[in-house]
């Protein structure tokens, strides 16, 4: 059982949540996920399984693209809208779609950003959300991340009676981007308190929404013996990395992690052997070869 999930996680579960499911479902342990979605945020989550565990700092730094809702007018201790409000401003005359799509674009390319005080960062080996529970606030360093694109999706609308201000939204960034920080920076540009009011992650890992399957259609599945239909096989997730088959004398040398002379030099490449990719080497060379192991997929049947 070796292979990828493209689970669609569900609003109110957490990333956690979801692989302590499909450990009982399939009664699997070696099953980790690719990037953590706040609990109230849905969408795409790839699943690794068995062999595939090994790939998932891979799948990570792939980037993301979000689609989503920023509310102007009000501010949360979590910079969405499931925390404590913290400042509110009516705004009498709401922002053109001029002001908007300038400041949306002012915010692509690479940029510094601050972790919210509710994230998982670690800073003095502590969580920042264990600092934010106990009330404290403390300096957190900016890290730069890369947005692709941040574009405005629908009409700006506003209730005259809330003073609130709405929009939607699509961003494609890097690995380590807190969209929810991106909707309240946002906000600061436009001169407002702001929140991210939704969020749904479409693409991670290279794939895309419509390519999920939930909890209860992998159980399914399971249950049918019909696990092949939502377990996408490790030689399709690398599909992307050029491949090299084996003869019996080099896969004797890949079964114990020695180097490789190939007549080829590109930077990585996936190892073959019985249809089943085995590993993947990386082109360094050296005294016994030119490729060596990178990550080694040595159980993947």
């Amino acid at each position: 059982m070796d292979g990828v999930i493209p689970l669609f996680k569900e609003k109110g579960m957490t990333s956690a949540d979801c692989v302590y499911h499909l450990r009982k479902i399939l009664h699997e342990r070696r099953i980790g996920h690719t990037g953590t979605l706040d609990p109230e945020v849905d969408g795409v989550l790839p699943i690794c399984v068995g062999q595939a565990t090994k790939l998932v700092n891979r799948l990570l730094t792939g980037g993301k693209i979000y689609q989503g809702e920023v509310t102007l007018g009000y501010a949360t201790t979590t910079e969405d809208a499931t925390g404590d409000e913290i400042a509110r401003q009516f705004i009498a005359t709401p922002p053109s779609d001029h002001d908007v799509d300038q400041a949306l674009q002012a915010m692509t390319g690479d940029i510094n950003q601050v972790p919210p005080m509710f994230s998982a960062v670690k800073i003095n080996g502590k969580r920042l959300y264990e600092y934010a529970r106990a009330g404290e606030t403390i300096e957190r360093p900016s890290r730069q991340i890369h947005v692709d694109f941040f574009t405005r999706t629908s009409p700006i609308t506003y209730d005259p009676n809330t003073g609130e201000v709405r929009f939607r939204f699509e961003v494609g960034c890097s690995k380590g981007t807190y969209v929810r920080t991106l909707a309240t920076d946002l906000g600061v540009k436009l001169g407002y308190p702001s929140v991210m009011s939704d969020l749904r992650r479409l693409k991670s890992g290279g794939i895309e929404l419509a390519q999920t399957v939930t909890l209860a259609e992998v159980e399914a599945a399971m249950a049918s013996d019909q696990l092949v239909t939502v377990l996408r096989p490790i030689e399709q997730v690398l599909a992307n990395l050029p491949q090299q088959l084996l003869n019996e004398t080099q896969w004797q040398r890949v079964k114990n992690g020695g180097a490789l002379q190939l007549e080829r030099q590109e930077p990585e490449v996936a190892l073959v052997f019985n249809d089943k990719i085995k590993a993947i080497y990386q082109y360094r060379v050296t005294s016994l070869g030119n490729y060596v192991a990178e990550t080694m997929l040595l159980g993947n049947e």
